[in-house]
Order: structure tokens, then sequence, then C-alpha cells
């Protein structure tokens, strides 16, 4: 009879298989994590995008525009007047597609090369710890120009050098108030700034506004060939400049034309 010479082969194919799969499923695993973080990030960075773009937008389109600055001389009568400006009117819009803009948080510098006072809007309180003394948010605003040029307060002193006030000229959609001043674009408004010089206190008018109890001195000196610089700082946007230069003499004008 013949020898049974049966052999058992040895078959590893199938672990060479399993190792695959595992390594395999592990790379699954690892690229699922890794697309997981990725769809996480990009999700973060895409809100930051539209947050800082959104922010940018507001930065370049949010600009007050100055159309036009006229000085008023204050007065006893149609002849005697001072020598300086007395108050500037600054005649505001915005320009088209501007983001609104509250003229509470509007900051105004002007100097006359000596002098630079750093105005607040007649309602706020943070900058200087106070609103202007006799503010009132259901005042008129004539009542408001009234009080910046006379009224004064132990903090932070008289209301001319630290206060600016603003009347409505174009409104219509009831968006500004004394009490809450908030510009859209379309409307026209007008910042009052006292600029009343020291020898000057003592006139009775300023245009056809009566200063009877003595107006209150700014330290600013505008007289003819003054140099004036103002700047515009809202909350946000870019802020606006305007320069001018005073006429070589104002002659018997009241009302004078600065700028443009």
């Amino acid at each position: 009879m013949k020898a049974n010479n049966k052999k058992i082969r040895s078959d590893t194919s199938a672990q060479v298989g399993i190792g695959t799969l595992i390594i395999f499923i592990a790379m699954v695993l690892v690229a699922a994590v890794a697309a997981a973080v990725l769809i996480q990030t990009s999700g973060t960075l895409q809100q930051k995008a539209q947050s800082t773009g959104k922010q940018a937008t507001q930065e370049v389109s949010s600009n007050l525009m100055v159309k036009t600055i006229e000085g008023i001389r204050a007065k006893d009568d149609a002849t005697t007047m001072a020598d300086n400006i007395s108050m500037l009117e600054l005649k505001v819009g915005l320009n088209v597609g501007s983001s609104p803009v509250d003229v509470n948080q509007v900051v105004i510098s002007i100097t006359d090369g000596t002098t630079t006072n750093n105005l607040i809007y007649a309602n706020n309180e943070q900058t200087y710890g106070n609103a202007m003394k006799d503010f009132s948010g259901s005042a008129t605003a004539a009542a408001n120009k009234y009080n910046m040029t006379t009224a004064t307060q132990t903090t932070p002193g008289d209301n001319a050098k630290y206060f600016f006030t603003v009347e409505k000229i174009r409104d219509e959609d009831g968006s500004f108030s004394q009490a809450e001043p908030v510009m859209n674009t379309g409307d026209l408004v007008t910042f009052y700034i006292s600029t009343v010089a020291v020898g000057d206190t003592a006139f009775d008018y300023i245009g056809s506004m009566a200063t009877n109890d003595g107006q209150d001195d700014t330290g600013l000196v505008i007289g003819p060939r003054s140099v004036v610089n103002i700047v515009l700082t809202p909350e946000s946007g870019a802020a606006t400049t305007a320069d001018f230069v005073t006429p070589s003499s104002y002659g018997i004008k009241e009302n004078v034309q600065l700028y443009p």
C-alpha cells in the first residue's frame, strides 16, 4: 500500500487582506476627522470674513460730507459787530450709500493754529462725564444752541469749549431728534460750533439769537486771514476734513461764506 503523503499548505493571504482592511479603515477615519476639522475651520473663517467684510464696508461707506461752512459775527446792531467769527454753521449730509451715523458719537476737532477744541454732541455724557449744561432732548435746537454759547458748569467748564449742537434741515424718515440725532442718507443738518473770541463775549446777538447774558470765550480767534482746520470723526467710517482760510477782511458782512 502506498503511504499517505498529504501535505498541509500554509495560506497567509487572508492575513494580508485583513491588514490592508485595517489600514484602509484607519485612513478613512483620519480623512473623516481631517474633513470635519476643515469644515469647522472653514465655517469659522466664513463667519469672520463676513463680519470683517461688513465692518470694512461700513468703514468705507460711512462718511460725513461737509457741504458749506458759514461764519457769523456777533453784534449789537447792524453796524457794531465783532472783529472775529463768533459761530460756525456747517451744513452736513451723508455720501450716497452711507450707513446711518449717530451724531451723538461724532467728535469735532477745530483749531485756529493756536488753540484746539475737541467737541462732542451736547447730549453725550460719556467723554467729559457730563452732558452739556441745560441741554434738553425735548427742547428746540435754538434753545440748546443758546445754552451752548452761554452756559457753564463745574465739569468740564464752559459749554462752548466742549460741545456742539445740531439742527435738522431735511429729515424725511423722522430719524433725527435732539435726543437721538441719527442721520440717514438724504438727511441734511446744521452743526453749530461756537468760536467766540475772548474780546467778543459782550455782544448782544449772534445772528437772530439774543445772548444778553454774555457769551463764553472758546479760546479760538477766527479773525481775517486765519487758517482753520476742522475734522469730523464719526463712530465708524472715515474722518472728514474741512480746511479754509478766512478772507482778508470781513468788511460790513455779518455772515461770511468760508467753505468751500
